[in-house]
């Protein structure tokens, strides 16, 4: 029973974290009513709990495997009590920069859930698991939406304060219903990590995090300034957008996820990034406030669709690594949302108009496209390599000029000749003279007619030693529908060997 409590639990604990992670952003409008704060020192402010929440997640992903959710989501909680109240206190930047910094536990949680979940579901669920998990995204959204309103009410200091109550009370549920006898891995972090850093997946799978991740926790940020700086909304009017924002991305995201249980991930990801680079052309040209809303809603279907699909990867290629490659996969993410806000105000000040940085934007989108499409293609190659290579029968491929292309392990063991002896020779040396051309000319006949043949023949070892195999030939077409290759198929009939 306790092992059903653990998504519903540490989804809620998610929203709880995201929900203080973005406590700066939310109530940046009215904490410089009262702190003077500079546009470039409200960018630093906002994207600050971005940094330590991003690079956190790399040892509580570690932490997540060797103690158990349970014992990590309740130490983060307590420890986020501290930089809570001191907010709640600041009068000056630093005091914003210091406690801003020590937020980021709350979004650095995130890998808790991405580690512990998939421990009790098989893996062609993850990828939904993690796109339910991953909704506790809206916690941002409940921030944005509920902080501006409070703050009229009762001001921005109290608003800070209530938070400490949700911190507590979600800690104390889940030291109650918590997991007492998760699953551990007790490897050390440096020997995990060095199991997976040399691997190119795992820096593209982060790259593609970092853009979908990032461009979610960026527009989180960056929007409730920005909306009431460039179009003059209403504080809290820019809160709901946020909050509309966030929701969608949010509810996009087990799609993503969904999509790339039952789908493909990799398709589910050239579609996000074809959005994204759409988005970003959009956003560029500083449309109007209609405009610029469509722009947005891109960027957050595409984005958490994006978050969703990107998590079905992880145990693709790395099912016993998944704990650090988490980590690392969510520290790239999040520092994907760290760097955009502070470059579009540093492009604004020298530009007057953000229009570069969101082309920076669909530049990045496109190049990712360009390597979703080449790990698809690549991931195809080895799965044909890999059948190949295991399957039981022997195989051996030809071009459509009987030139000898590849030939599989299972070929060499029954027939005695390697790989490198055969490429680009002629299946001739294979002959054991047992066949007249008769039979061959019937042989071709059929392949032509019926695009296979198949029977007895009888062939030659390297040694000299004739045997009886059967034998498949496949003609194997192009998208034309032209013939391209040749694949032979056969195995040894041992009952009817002859020397």
């Amino acid at each position: 029973m306790v092992r059903k409590w653990q998504l519903p639990l540490q989804t809620l604990n998610l929203v709880v974290g995201f929900m203080v992670w973005v406590i700066l952003s939310s109530l940046m409008p009215f904490i410089k009513e009262t702190v003077p704060l500079s546009p470039g020192e409200v960018a630093w402010g906002t994207a600050i709990p971005v940094l330590l929440g991003s690079l956190l997640r790399i040892p509580i992903g570690y932490w997540s495997n060797r103690f158990g959710a349970r014992t990590i989501f309740c130490i983060s909680f307590l420890l986020l009590l501290a930089p809570v109240f001191y907010i709640s206190k600041a009068t000056t930047y630093v005091d914003l920069l210091i406690g801003g910094m020590f937020l980021g536990i709350g979004g650095a949680v995130f890998s808790v859930g991405v580690t512990s979940l998939p421990k009790y579901y098989p893996k062609e669920k993850h990828g939904s698991i993690n796109g339910i998990y991953g909704m506790g995204n809206i916690g941002t959204a409940l921030t944005a939406f509920s902080a501006p309103v409070l703050a009229v009410s009762f001001g921005w200091t109290t608003t800070v304060q209530m938070f400490m109550i949700l911190l507590v009370g979600f800690a104390l549920l889940t030291f109650f219903l918590g997991d007492k006898n998760e699953p551990r891995v007790v490897t050390p972090l440096r020997q995990q990590i060095m199991s997976v850093y040399k691997n190119e997946k795992l820096w593209l799978i982060s790259l593609f995090y970092f853009i979908t991740f990032g461009c979610f926790v960026a527009f989180t940020v960056y929007l409730p300034n920005f909306l009431v700086s460039h179009f003059q909304l209403d504080k809290v009017d820019a809160g709901m957008r946020t909050a509309g924002f966030i929701l969608l991305a949010t509810a996009a995201r087990p799609l993503g996820g969904w999509l790339g249980d039952r789908w493909n991930p990799f398709k589910a990801l050239m579609i996000v990034f074809a959005g994204l680079a759409l988005a970003g052309i959009l956003l560029s040209f500083s449309p109007s406030m209609q405009m610029y809303t469509v722009g947005c809603l891109l960027v957050a279907t595409c984005a958490g669709m994006g978050n969703g699909a990107v998590f079905k990867l992880v145990p693709m290629y790395f099912s016993k690594q998944a704990g650090i490659v988490n980590g690392i996969v969510s520290a790239m993410g999040g520092l994907g949302g760290f760097f955009p806000p502070l470059m579009l105000t540093m492009l604004f000040n020298l530009t007057g108009h953000y229009a570069i940085g969101f082309m920076a934007l669909s530049q990045f989108a496109l190049a990712s496209l360009i390597l979703v499409v080449w790990m698809f293609y690549q991931e195809k190659l080895q799965l044909a390599s890999t059948i190949l290579e295991k399957t039981g029968e022997a195989i051996l491929i030809t071009d459509t000029k009987g030139v000898i292309q590849s030939a599989n392990h299972a070929f060499s063991k029954v027939t005695g000749f390697s790989m490198n002896e055969v490429i680009g020779k002629s299946p001739n040396i294979l002959k054991s003279g047992k066949q007249d051309a008769v039979f061959y000319q019937k042989m071709w006949e059929s392949i032509k007619q019926n695009g296979y043949w198949q029977g007895e023949i009888w062939n030659r070892r390297k040694n000299g030693e004739q045997y009886l195999q059967w034998l498949t030939i496949s003609a194997i077409l192009d998208d034309g529908g032209e013939v391209q290759y040749y694949a032979g198929m056969f195995s040894e009939l041992t009952h009817q060997k002859h020397a």
